[in-house]
Order: C-alpha cells, then sequence, then structure tokens
C-alpha cells in the first residue's frame, strides 16, 4: 500500500536580494558614495589649474547627467549590468579583466580618500572648537588624518567581516540629514554673495608644473586650448566617482524598475549638479583665493561655513554641521568601497577568473573575509604611505574613475549593433541605419572620456604609474586564477549569474505563514528553469504593495526519504531558483520562493495554496500531459483535501506563450 500523499520538510529562500527598494533608497545609497566627493573634489580642482576650477567642476556635474543615462541603458540591457557584464559581452574575457581591474583601482582608493577627507575635517573643527574649551590640541591635521582613516578602515574591515552591508535605510537617512545641512550652508552662501557682492571666476587655466606631468616636455601642445581644456577636465573627473554603484543597486530597485531607475537618476543628477558643483562655485566666490590653496585646501566645505557672513559661534555651529554631515557621508564612502569591491570580485570568482583561495568562506561569519582582507589591507598601506595627502590619492583616484567609464561606453556602443539585445531605453541622439540604431549621442559622449583619460596619462604621472602597475598586478591575478581554475569551472556561461542561495529549514508550512501579511496571495508553481512564462505573466501584472507570491517547487521524494533528512538540495534545484532570483530582480518585485519534499506535487501545491489561503494558483504548462489534465489532477487534490475548510473560491490557472486556461477552485 502506498503511503498517504503529504511532504516531511520546507526550505525557504532567504536571499536578500528578494527585497526591494523605492527610487529614492537607490539614490540615496548611489550618493553616499558619488556625492562624497564635493567635500573634496573641488580643492583638488583648484590646486591643480587654478580659479577656472568651479567652472570644470560644475561642468563635470553636468557631463555626469549624460554618463547617468549611459549606465540607465547598461541597466535597462543586464539586470546585473555593471562594467564587468558589460565589458565581458562587447569586448571578451579578457578586456573584462582589464576593465575590472581598473574599476578596483577605483574602489581601492575610494576608501583611504574618503577616509583622510573625513579626518581633514574633524581635524579642522577640532582646532577651533578645543582653545575654547581650553584645551591645547597640536596634533598635525595629516597625522591626525591618518590615524583617523586607518581606524576607521579597521572599523568597517570588521564590520564587512562579520557581514554588515550597506543598509538603503541608513544611506536614506545620511542623504536626508547632508541635504538639510547643505541647505542651510547654500542658503547661508547665497545670503553672503548678496550682501558682500561678488565677481565671477576667471576662465584662467594656471597648471601647476606637477599638474602637467609629462606634458611640461610637449610646450607647443598647452598653448593649444583645447588642449588645457581637456587637461583640466581631466583633473576634475574624480568627482564623477560612484556612478558604478547605481549598476550595483539597480537589481534591488523596485517594479516599475525602468520608470524607477531614471528617478532615482534624475535625483542623483540634480544633487550632484547643486551640491557638488553649487556649492564648489560658492566656495569660490566667498573665499579669498590663497585660503583655498592654503588653509582651506584640504577642508574646502568647512572653510565655506567659517568664511560667511554672520558671528563666528554661528558660523562655528554650521561648522560642526558640515563636518559631522561630511562624515558620515565619507565614512559612509569607505564603505561602500569594501562592499563594492567584495562584491565586484565575488562576481568575477563566480566565472570562475579568481582563485578559489580568494573564495574562502570565515568559519564564523561565512563571509568572503579573504576578499575584504585584501582590501581592507591594500587600503590602509595607500593612506599610510599619502602621508595623508588628497591631493595625491585625488590625482591616482581620477585613473580608475574614468578608465572604467571609458570601457563601459565603448562596451554600450559596440553592443549598439547587437539586435538580439533588447532595450527598455536608449541613450538620446540615435540615426536609425536598417534595423541598427546608431548611437550619436552616446559616441559623443565616449569621445570626450576617451580624450580626457589620455590627457590624464599625459598629465598625472602619479595616477598613470601606479594605475597601471595595479591594474597589471590584478589582470596578472585574473588571469593566473583563470588557468589554475579552468578545468573545474563553467567560464563565461552567456546567460547566466549564478546566485549564492540562502536557504532555511522549517519542518512545517505553518512556521512560514506569519510571513505572508499581504492583502492577496498568488501561489506559482515551478519545476523547470525554462519554463516561467507563468512567473513572468504574475510579475508583470502583481501589485507588489498587496500581493504574496509564492514560488513552490516541489521535489519527489518516496518511502525512507521522506522519514530522514532530506540533504542538500541539487544543482538543478539551484539552477532553478536562480533563475527565480533573476526574473523577480527584473521586474522589482518580491516573492518567496521555496521547496518541499513529497511525494505527490499536486497534493503539495493544495496544501500550500488552502494553508496560506491563497487567491490564485498560477501554473505552467507541462509538455508531457497538457494544461487540461494538469486542472484534473490538481482539482481531484482540491477535493481530497476539501475538509481543510476552505470556503471560498481559488482560480487556478495554467499559463503558456499567448494562451491560459483557468478553473474555479471550490
Amino acid at each position: 500500500m502506498n503511503p498517504p500523499p503529504r511532504f516531511k520538510q520546507v526550505l525557504v529562500l532567504s536571499t536578500a536580494m528578494l527585497s526591494f527598494i523605492s527610487f529614492w533608497k537607490a539614490a540615496a545609497v548611489v550618493l553616499c558614495d558619488m556625492g562624497s566627493s564635493a567635500y573634496y573634489a573641488g580643492s583638488i580642482a583648484m590646486n591643480a589649474f587654478g580659479p577656472a576650477a568651479p567652472w570644470y567642476v560644475m561642468a563635470v556635474m553636468i557631463f555626469s547627467g549624460l554618463m547617468l543615462m549611459v549606465y540607465v541603458e547598461s541597466c535597462a540591457m543586464f539586470v546585473r549590468g555593471g562594467v564587468y557584464k558589460v565589458v565581458n559581452e562587447a569586448m571578451g574575457h579578457s578586456m573584462a579583466k582589464v576593465s575590472v581591474s581598473a574599476l578596483m583601482f577605483d574602489y581601492v582608493l575610494t576608501g583611504p580618500i574618503s577616509a583622510i577627507s573625513a579626518g581633514l575635517y574633524v581635524s579642522s573643527l577640532l582646532y577651533n572648537i578645543l582653545p575654547l574649551l581650553h584645551i591645547n590640541w597640536h596634533v598635525p591635521h595629516k597625522l591626525f588624518a591618518i590615524l583617523f582613516a586607518v581606524a576607521v578602515t579597521a572599523f568597517f574591515w570588521r564590520e564587512n567581516i562579520k557581514g554588515v552591508e550597506e543598509s538603503s535605510d541608513k544611506s536614506l537617512k545620511i542623504m536626508i540629514f547632508v541635504s538639510a545641512v547643505g541647505t542651510v550652508l547654500i542658503l547661508w552662501a547665497l545670503a553672503t554673495v548678496y550682501i558682500r557682492g561678488f565677481k565671477l571666476p576667471i576662465f584662467e587655466l594656471k597648471f601647476t608644473k606637477e599638474s602637467l606631468g609629462w606634458m611640461t616636455n610637449f610646450p607647443y601642445l598647452q598653448t593649444i586650448g583645447l588642449v588645457g581644456i581637456f587637461m583640466a577636465f581631466g583633473h576634475s573627473i574624480l568627482a564623477l566617482s560612484g556612478l558604478e554603484t547605481l549598476a550595483q543597486v539597480y537589481r534591488e530597485v523596485g517594479d516599475p524598475k525602468i520608470k524607477n531607475l531614471k528617478k532615482a537618476a534624475f535625483l542623483i543628477f540634480m544633487f550632484s549638479l547643486v551640491f557638488t558643483g553649487g556649492l564648489t562655485f560658492l566656495s569660490s566666490l566667498i573665499i579669498p583665493g590663497d585660503l583655498i590653496a592654503g588653509k582651506y585646501s584640504d577642508n574646502l566645505l568647512s572653510g565655506l561655513a567659517l568664511e560667511l557672513s554672520g558671528p563666528y559661534w554661528a558660523k562655528l555651529v554650521l561648522q560642526s554641521f558640515v563636518v559631522v554631515s561630511g562624515s558620515l557621508m565619507l565614512v559612509g564612502a569607505l564603505n561602500t568601497s569594501l562592499v563594492g569591491s567584495n562584491g565586484v570580485l565575488n562576481r568575477v570568482a563566480e566565472d570562475g577568473i579568481l582563485h578559489d583561495w580568494f573564495r574562502h568562506l570565515h568559519k564564523k561569519y561565512g563571509t568572503t573575509y579573504r576578499m575584504i582582507n585584501l582590501v581592507a589591507i591594500t587600503q590602509i598601506i595607500v593612506i599610510i604611505l599619502s602621508r595623508g595627502d588628497i591631493y595625491l590619492i585625488g590625482e591616482a583616484y581620477a585613473f580608475g574613475v574614468l578608465w572604467s567609464l571609458v570601457f563601459k561606453t565603448i562596451s554600450l556602443i559596440i553592443l549598439r549593433f547587437r539586435e538580439d539585445l533588447p532595450r527598455d531605453w536608449m541613450f538620446p541622439l540615435n540615426l536609425k541605419v536598417g534595423k541598427i540604431y546608431f548611437p550619436v549621442g552616446m559616441c559623443m559622449v565616449f569621445l570626450v572620456m576617451i580624450t580626457a583619460a589620455v590627457a590624464n596619462l599625459m598629465t598625472k604621472r602619479v595616477a598613470t604609474i601606479s594605475g597601471i602597475i595595479f591594474t597589471a598586478v590584478f589582470y596578472a591575478v585574473f588571469q593566473i586564477s583563470e588557468n589554475m581554475n579552468r578545468k573545474k569551472a563553467r567560464l563565461y556561461a552567456p546567460d547566466e549569474d549564478s546566485e549564492k542561495l540562502n536557504m532555511r529549514k522549517e519542518a512545517d508550512i505553518g512556521t512560514i505563514l506569519p510571513e505572508l501579511d499581504k492583502q492577496r496571495k498568488i501561489l506559482v508553481p515551478v519545476r523547470n528553469p525554462n519554463n516561467l512564462v507563468h512567473l513572468k505573466s504574475v510579475l508583470e501584472t502583481a501589485d507588489d504593495e498587496t500581493t504574496d507570491i509564492i514560488v513552490l517547487a516541489v521535489k519527489i521524494a518516496r518511502g525512507i526519504q521522506l522519514e530522514g533528512e532530506t540533504g542538500d538540495i541539487t544543482q538543478e534545484e539551484k539552477d532553478l531558483f536562480t533563475s527565480v532570483v533573476l526574473l523577480a530582480e527584473k521586474y522589482g518585485k518580491t516573492v518567496k520562493p521555496m521547496l518541499v519534499f513529497s511525494n505527490d506535487p499536486f497534493y503539495s501545491i493544495v496544501q500550500v495554496a488552502q494553508a496560506a489561503g491563497v487567491d490564485e494558483i498560477v501554473m505552467g504548462v507541462s509538455g508531457s500531459t497538457g494544461a487540461e489534465v494538469q486542472l484534473e489532477s490538481l482539482a481531484m487534490s482540491w477535493g481530497m483535501l476539501k475538509k481543510a475548510g476552505v470556503s471560498r473560491p481559488v482560480t487556478a490557472k495554467v499559463v503558456w506563450e499567448g494562451r491560459q486556461l483557468s478553473y474555479k477552485l471550490s
């Protein structure tokens, strides 16, 4: 006699990527990285080429709108559309490794420049406040900044080892605070300009010998105005840092994804234009040039607060708020650099181009601690070697920012000529030739980027030498690792993304029910990762605010298997859930995936449906039995369990391409 149909154990997927955020929070996460450049980009540019710097920082902020549109097109093509993915698709594995090596240079230097800048701001505040408290404070600014930067790097290193990732809620709170302080600072600065009058910054470029780099050997080129313009633009480009974070956070943007992505990009652009561009410009109108180059060279916005019109005590209070808000944003950028670099390294490791030694998990916390150690140690070494000089780090920093954006843009141009890649949005200004939309606008952006990148190579000796060495070392590590892993890794599956699945075991479906608290509930049984048309139809139409989407997979287990431990899920089940996760990310909808072990799949579907009180059951068509037989089997199981007390009717559907069959279960 066959045992009664039942299931003993439930596995619930608890992957963080299945929760989605608003465009406000997405913009906040990006701005906690990108917006931090407001605290140092202006002073670095002014030290490089003089009083014309505010015009160029403002130009870079306007240009950021174009680069944000480049990223919007990238994300519209790939939910996980970072530099590595896009370059890999367009230019192959070798160039993808080069691009991600340059990107890692960007991430590695983000931490030191942000942490040191925060330390310099704190130090300047202490020098103003402590004497009022009769405390003698004579610690050199740069020494304090180094100690501060090492301490916060060690703190966030430990937090990332423990697996404490970025929180969009915290980022939003930080950005609200920063925006409030920034608004007060801007309004007060405008009032000061109105009271004192102003004179616009001159356009004259005054490069120092250091900022000219190798261009000192080509004096005839310096006489060509356009060359100087691109040199100055290249010295200001580090204000674009943080754009890659938009590609990383896009997978978590809620439905409708593209619409919300465009809203987030617009918010990022407007904030950067007003905050970074506007404050840099106002600083040049209010602070005397000798103070910008001297006393306030390392803490420009702190200096702006102190140079406003008004009583000293009020300016000191404002400076305190500027330093606190700036420090929160800057150390947040440090944390982003650790989280981002670890994410990038894990992504390339999934494609087999980083040795398994780097992927070893921490025994207690389960994090890839060796990758985090590598980045944190490198950042601390950079902090110490820099001796607290943010100008030095900033000049080198621009290398990674520029070249990662160059690779990103040219790759998207190449991908325009592949007709089989769908796009929900395209960068504007296109010329349609046959079936191809020739990217005139994006080509113009690329010309600006590549020209600025070449100018940087010629003018920034430290950046060029250190950037090329760093990129070459990382490329060598990737190449050696790939060769060592070649025999055992599946390399570069063109349409696959590996997802780390976090599963928890529950003894009964009842323990999961409290998590299903939305007004409507839809049960979506899945079995084949290549047959998820029915799940796609649900994701397209369901309201994420009011609907729980339960994705159920049933693993057939018979006899003695149902009496004991069922063991881990197989690779086939991992592939199935990975496809579910990727589809949910694409539509920005939250799903609750679970796996049950049963000797009767239809019985399990009905049991979960009745226990959860679902309104609909949406199945995919079975090629072996057909839609009508599926609905008959489901109806029979429903009748067997009718004693469970389900009184209201439930709609059962079988959905396939262009068709569906419905039946009312009562």
